[in-house]
């Protein structure tokens, strides 16, 4: 009986930490769902009087360009730097070499490196090599950061693999990228779900780099559109909560079709790191 009373706690207090952290996405929903004259701070726990989809079509109308600009970074960048930090992780996990251990701690100074201040030498750098102010120029920036915390990853992941089965593939013939494509690779899908539904949230959710990078407005990713959805003069909260809703919502989807894979890439580096 007590046992059955402490679970009941325990379910309790996860059923109020979840209320509590989807209260959010209840206001941006039921702020969406309200014409502009019944958007109000007083009213806004309140539901809708009616169903009115007006704000989310006006908003899609406003970000939809944006929307789809930020599927072309977001998607080859969080893929590219999820397969660097898989070899960066393979190598740093297997492919001990002299000071290995040092050149690893400088490669994990870059996920505490702020962007704030690099933004001037980011600049400049991608003006050199011509990649300003495009889309694949954001694409770089965000691979390059990507690879830390990528690498992290895959270390922790890789590390509890056994060397064994490793040396038996260079017995068998197998090479780096031998064993990389044939045995690694393969093995590593619960941490390619964790580096990329890291990857894919941090890079739709930069709203930073895609204003610095990405000068021009009609390429920049959605966070920024839904920004300027706010006018001069006054702010139509509808149209703005269901823009932020609808750029919430492809996170939200990757994290409910990877979320099985994500917990068991998370508990699998946490044990064999």
């Amino acid at each position: 009986m007590t046992r059955a009373w402490s679970r009941g706690g325990i379910y309790l207090i996860l059923v109020a930490f979840a209320l509590f952290y989807l209260m959010p996405i209840y206001v941006l929903t039921v702020s969406g769902m309200k014409p502009y004259k019944d958007v109000s701070i007083a009213t806004m726990w309140n539901l809708p009087n009616s169903l009115y989809f007006g704000s989310f079509v006006e908003a899609w109308k406003r970000v939809s360009p944006n929307f789809w600009n930020s599927i072309q970074i977001t998607v080859p960048a969080a893929v590219i730097s999820s397969l660097i930090g898989s070899m960066n992780g393979y190598i740093f996990a297997k492919w001990r070499f002299r000071f290995s251990n040092l050149l690893f701690l400088f490669v994990l100074f870059g996920i505490f490196l702020p962007y704030q201040g690099i933004l001037i030498p980011l600049v400049v750098s991608l003006q050199s090599i011509h990649l300003y102010g495009s889309i694949p120029g954001l694409i770089f920036v965000h691979c390059v950061f990507g690879i830390p915390i990528t690498a992290l990853i895959f270390r922790s992941y890789f590390i509890g693999i056994p060397t064994e089965l490793l040396d038996a593939s260079k017995i068998d013939g197998a090479g780096f990228f031998g064993i990389y494509r044939w045995i690694m690779f393969p093995i590593a899908m619960p941490a390619f779900a964790v580096a990329l539904l890291w990857q894919f949230t941090s890079i739709w959710n930069d709203f930073l780099l895609g204003v610095v990078v990405l000068s021009n407005p009609n390429l920049s990713p959605v966070t920024v559109a839904v920004n300027n959805l706010a006018g001069s003069y006054f702010v139509e909260w509808n149209v703005q909560m269901a823009g932020a809703l609808l750029a919430a919502l492809p996170t939200i989807v990757f994290y409910l079709a990877l979320g099985r894979l994500f917990m068991r890439g998370l508990l699998a580096g946490s044990l064999k790191g």
